[in-house]
């Protein structure tokens, strides 16, 4: 059973680290759900909202709106536009790279992972709001984690949708550091505006939704120091989670293959770059890593996931 308190008209698909999790909300004159999950599980997401629309005798899904663009946040906007007809609302700032979708602005190839084009018929412009389901919910800002990423905010009950800008242990990798631009000052300045506002409940894009918010802000700033101490640890970290992610999607592969992977990623090769590595050593070590993490194994030849 949830400890905590969700309003009328709202409900979580709490998912796993592939597909970020997705918030549906619903009303007389909205139906809207937030952020799409990756596009492996795009029938799933579908599914979820065709159940939830039953569930509760709604016609239709009005709108997607997605707080940013990276793969696991967005690659069922395809899918869900197809099937409902509906509309997709996108950060602002990205769209331009949506309208001619642009691979050198959009993170698909830079990460390694893919998304299907979808089309946007709206944006999302930080300091105005946004109507979903039931409710308006206010439009922030929240750059670090991805530069363009915003979060969602419902004043009368007090509810955060914070998506990778805040976890319960943390948030999600700070990228623009491992494209060599700045990062951790803006995951600083994100903090410090969530500390600023009054929340009862945050709904992560990642875990269970959780209530102790002044526990998870020391744990994201001592994250923070940690990181920022020494900036090697970020490339680790990214390195490590990207390779993580797209195992989670193939569940085992050959190494050769593996390799290959990493040799081809735009982003690993600047991770290389700032770990003193050639492609060959990263790509010998990022496997390596993982088993030694405990979240993947080696046998005959191949990469298996675990967990």
């Amino acid at each position: 059973m949830a400890s905590y308190y969700l309003p009328p008209g709202i409900e979580i698909f709490e998912r796993g680290w592939l597909s970020a999790n997705s918030i549906f909300h619903f009303g007389d004159d909205d139906v809207s759900l937030v952020d799409s999950g990756y596009c492996a599980h795009q029938t799933m997401t579908v599914d979820l909202v065709k159940h939830a629309l039953q569930s509760h005798r709604l016609q239709a899904l009005k709108k997607v709106v997605n707080t940013h663009l990276h793969s696991d946040h967005c690659g069922g906007n395809a899918a869900l536009s197809q099937e409902f007809a509906c509309d997709i609302y996108i950060p602002q700032a990205e769209e331009i790279a949506v309208r001619e979708w642009n691979e050198d602005l959009l993170s698909y190839q830079n990460l390694g992972q893919e998304c299907p084009r979808f089309k946007a018929q709206g944006v999302l412009i930080p300091g105005e709001s946004i109507w979903l389901g039931q409710y308006p919910w206010k439009i922030f800002s929240a750059p670090g984690h991805d530069p363009h990423s915003i979060m969602l905010y419902q004043a009368d009950y007090q509810i955060l949708i914070s998506a990778d800008a805040l976890w319960e242990s943390g948030f999600g990798v700070v990228f623009p550091e491992l494209w060599g631009e700045g990062g951790f000052e803006e995951v600083a300045q994100t903090l410090r505006l969530i500390e600023g506002l009054p929340i009862q409940l945050v709904i992560p894009g990642h875990g269970k939704p959780f209530t102790d918010i002044a526990k998870a802000i020391a744990i994201a700033y001592s994250r923070l120091d940690y990181l920022s101490s020494d900036p090697t640890r970020n490339a680790r970290h990214g390195a490590k989670v990207l390779l993580k992610y797209k195992l989670l999607e193939w569940r085992n592969k050959s190494l050769d293959e593996v390799n290959a992977w990493v040799k081809n990623t735009p982003t690993l090769k600047n991770i290389a770059q700032q770990l003193s590595m050639d492609l060959d050593e990263l790509a010998f070590w990022l496997p390596q890593s993982l088993v030694q993490s405990g979240v993947a194994t080696i046998e005959s030849g191949c990469l298996v996931n675990i967990g």
